[in-house]
């Protein structure tokens, strides 16, 4: 606004309205940037100890021979590679077995998802993974933490605007935190989870930011009991 030389809102609202193409340039810079690995670590935990373990019994039990994740607004990549790291070093040894899991990340933002696919991190977006798990998944170069190859394979970093599309095929475990249910208007928020929803495989599992709520009165998923933001499909 003050680039435009405008003193308030309304004078602004007007120049969206006279210059359709501003949208774009505004939306821009609406986009959140910041994230790090192993955010909210209490939900990390539970995922890890029990949610991803008996999901992956689960699967095997019923034949599956892999087991599909998408994370919406993935950022520099930080969850996903979270995600892969836990999966790798902690769930499948609790399993026993080789399970794949793979991972389609997606973002609207194009300088992000370079960075996600460089792989490269200061030690900042580290501060909340556990000591072993970074000596384990990280070669240190100077300030920069890279993760390792086989932590990166069986992710594929999509460039798509979640209000517009969802990523084809469907999935045992959704990642979608602090974007549609923070950001969106109601109307919007009940579009996409009905997207979400319906992209959510039998007794798949949504997780959602720790802030965060559904929309009143959805069906299709109900809270989790090992914690409020993990919901699971229903029926």
């Amino acid at each position: 606004m003050t680039e435009l030389g405008f003193s308030d809102f309304s004078a602004y609202e007007v120049y969206l309205d006279d210059h359709p193409e501003e949208w774009q340039i505004l939306d821009s810079i609406l986009q959140i940037t910041i994230s790090r690995f192993y955010r909210d670590r209490g939900v990390f935990d539970i995922l890890c100890s029990r949610v991803l373990p008996l999901m992956a019994k689960d699967i095997l039990l019923h034949g599956g021979d892999e087991v599909r994740c998408w994370t919406a607004g993935c950022c520099s990549g930080e969850e996903a590679y979270t995600l892969q790291i836990l999966w790798k070093l902690c769930v499948l040894p609790a399993v026993h077995k080789d399970l794949p899991l793979r991972i389609i990340a997606t973002d609207i933002n194009h300088d992000a998802l370079k960075r996600a696919q460089e792989g490269n991190y200061s030690e900042s977006s580290l501060k909340d993974l556990p000591k072993e798990l970074i000596q384990k998944a990280f070669v240190q170069s100077g300030k920069f933490y890279a993760i390792r190859k086989t932590f990166r394979e069986n992710i594929e970093f999509l460039e798509q605007d979640i209000r517009l599309r969802l990523p084809e095929g469907s999935f045992h475990i959704i990642f979608c935190r602090n974007l549609v249910f923070t950001y969106f208007e109601d109307a919007l928020q009940r579009q996409i989870l009905g997207g979400i929803i319906e992209k959510l495989l039998k007794r798949g599992i949504l997780v959602v930011g720790i802030h965060e709520s559904l929309p009143k009165g959805v069906t299709g998923v109900i809270q989790h009991e090992e914690n409020p933001c993990i919901y699971k499909k229903s029926g």
